[in-house]
């Protein structure tokens, strides 16, 4: 990284990580009764260890790490947030994630080393539609939490990658739909680029990494244009997922 994209670059992990320790010692005690009881209904039971996840992994980027995405999840699920990971996109999504751009190295991608992962709310869930069993148990106070956490992760999103100039990996295309979980996000995300067309440009959305759909999708869109390579049928396919998410 140069010095200003380094120095950008620790600005938001410092401020990132305080802002989820702060979240979490303030709710964490009303979270995770609620994440339990949203979990017992289609989850087995597993140890519920920390209500807002910062990405630990964040701490191991140096000056010298080449990044080449912002890749952006959804929210924390159940391996994320034990204590002995603390990171995002560690489980079978994660996984899937890993070994696609194992599998190909012409998009010179190390999915742990070249990226930043970051995700829509910082807010753990066994599963991402239990936020809105959150929403709906918690009351105000946890309709505030999610909503606000969104506008923020978008806003400071928006604000790192401008500053890094890589590409955006938008992943989870259903819920950004409108009335979707995560509709405020993207509402939040697009003005954010306001004035900015070149780096809107950059932000790309796929399906989620979960149950091979990203790959499903690529394949098809492969399929229908042989005549683009691996590369830019991604930048293509991303391109049109985020017309039809966001109208442009």
């Amino acid at each position: 990284m140069t010095e200003s994209q380094w120095n950008a670059f620790c600005s938001f992990r410092t401020n990132y990580k305080n802002y989820c320790d702060t979240l979490n010692s303030k709710y964490r005690e009303v979270l995770f009764p609620l994440q339990k009881e949203a979990s017992k209904k289609d989850t087995p039971d597993y140890p519920l260890e920390t209500a807002v996840v910062y990405n630990t992994a964040l701490d191991e980027i140096t000056r010298e790490s080449q990044i080449n995405m912002v890749v952006i999840g959804d929210n924390p699920g159940k391996d994320e947030q034990l204590a002995k990971n603390r990171k995002y996109l560690v489980g079978q999504s994660g996984k899937i994630a890993a070994g696609f751009f194992r599998k190909n190295p012409e998009l010179k991608t190390d999915f742990r080393t070249n990226a930043i992962i970051l995700n829509k709310t910082p807010v753990h869930t066994a599963k991402t539609s239990h936020l809105k069993y959150l929403c709906k148990a918690g009351g105000i106070e946890l309709v505030n939490l999610i909503n606000e956490t969104q506008a923020h992760m978008a806003r400071i999103t928006a604000e790192l990658q401008q500053a890094l100039g890589c590409e955006i990996w938008l992943v989870g295309y259903a819920e950004l739909k409108s009335r979707g979980i995560f509709d405020l996000y993207r509402n939040e995300l697009k003005e954010s680029y306001t004035g900015f067309p070149q780096d809107w440009e950059k932000v790309l959305v796929f399906q989620h990494f979960s149950m091979n759909r990203f790959l499903i999708d690529l394949r098809a869109f492969m399929q229908n244009h042989p005549e683009l390579s691996l590369s830019d049928s991604i930048h293509a396919l991303g391109t049109l997922h985020r017309q039809e998410i966001f109208g442009s």
